[in-house]
């Protein structure tokens, strides 16, 4: 038997067992212990100290996009990480990034207004072509957004830490690439990993290089932008709309500014789950590299933290 711990306040323990066993039928699937033997763990988000009674740990599978919250912890030693390559995820996360811009691309936003004011209100649409996206993050979850808008015939910008190449899409890199792509987009939509070159990336003097009533998409991490400039900028008309589905605190609190805000849509940080049976192939063959002493499938660079 192969001893594997599971923790998830989100995912259903259920599912992810039933469809790891379907390629890994030796699993000894535990949720939250006991420790011994466990030699993998599937998480997302665990608390602090969960880790450390796990000695024989040898592989940690993240059960979502972002590992920021494996990165630097006190109670886990230098060992794989490795997160999902999910094709469930990306579809779910392309479906909503393709959503959002075209609501606010088509005016649904200022129709769905209309609409509680009972007042029939015409906008002539315009080419896709004439609205300009930028996605900031161009990895496994903005790459096929990206495409994706390109396809629909937007004219799309993607910028990255490092420099890209992705048909239809022009690709921007580096500090000078990010302030082009701020000025030059009617809706941005942010995808990057938290790091610590990101965490506040996007503030007051950011904010202020995008075009007056520009849009704002954040699906990717809450603290990647700073909230208090976002609130600002919203409430002067520098940012014009913002559909926000990660926040600085989740669930995000009753009483926070955004709620009472009729320019910010909000969602509660669903744009994209794991999908168990889409994802559980990768797992069990990452669990099997390990036992094998070699490197997990989709293995996580620490030190950039994606």
């Amino acid at each position: 038997m192969i001893p594997v711990v599971f923790h998830s306040k989100l995912d259903d323990p259920t599912a992810w067992e039933a469809a790891l066993r379907a390629h890994l039928p030796e699993v000894d699937f535990r949720v939250d212990g006991p420790p011994e033997g466990v030699v993998a763990a599937l998480v997302w988000k665990p608390p602090a100290g969960f880790f450390a009674p796990f000695r024989d740990l040898k592989l940690v599978v993240n059960l979502g996009a972002g590992v920021d919250s494996l990165v630097g912890r006190d109670d886990l030693p230098p060992l794989p990480i490795a997160r999902l390559n999910d094709p469930g995820m990306v579809a779910l996360m392309r479906s909503y990034i393709l959503w959002a811009v075209t609501r606010y691309a088509r005016d649904f936003h200022l129709f769905e207004r209309a609409r509680r004011a009972r007042e029939w209100r015409y906008i002539h649409p315009r080419p896709l072509a004439s609205h300009r996206v930028t996605i900031l993050g161009l990895g496994e979850l903005g790459t096929p957004a990206a495409e994706a808008l390109a396809g629909m015939g937007y004219t799309v910008t993607g910028w990255a830490r490092s420099a890209k190449a992705i048909p239809g899409v022009r690709c921007l890199h580096g500090r000078a690439g990010l302030e082009q792509a701020l000025a030059e987009t009617d809706t941005l939509v942010v995808l990057l990993p938290l790091t610590p070159d990101t965490r506040g990336l996007l503030g007051a003097r950011e904010l202020a290089l995008l075009p007056r009533g520009a849009k704002l998409i954040n699906a990717g991490r809450g603290p990647v932008i700073d909230e208090p400039a976002l609130l600002a900028a919203l409430g002067s008309g520098q940012v014009g709309e913002a559909t926000l589905d990660v926040f600085e605190t989740s669930p995000l609190p009753p009483g926070h500014p955004f709620w009472g805000m009729e320019n910010v849509f909000i969602t509660p940080h669903l744009a994209s789950i794991t999908v168990p049976e889409a994802a559980a192939q990768d797992v069990a063959e990452s669990i099997r590299r390990v036992m094998r002493g070699q490197a997990p499938l989709h293995q996580v660079d620490a030190g950039r933290g994606y």
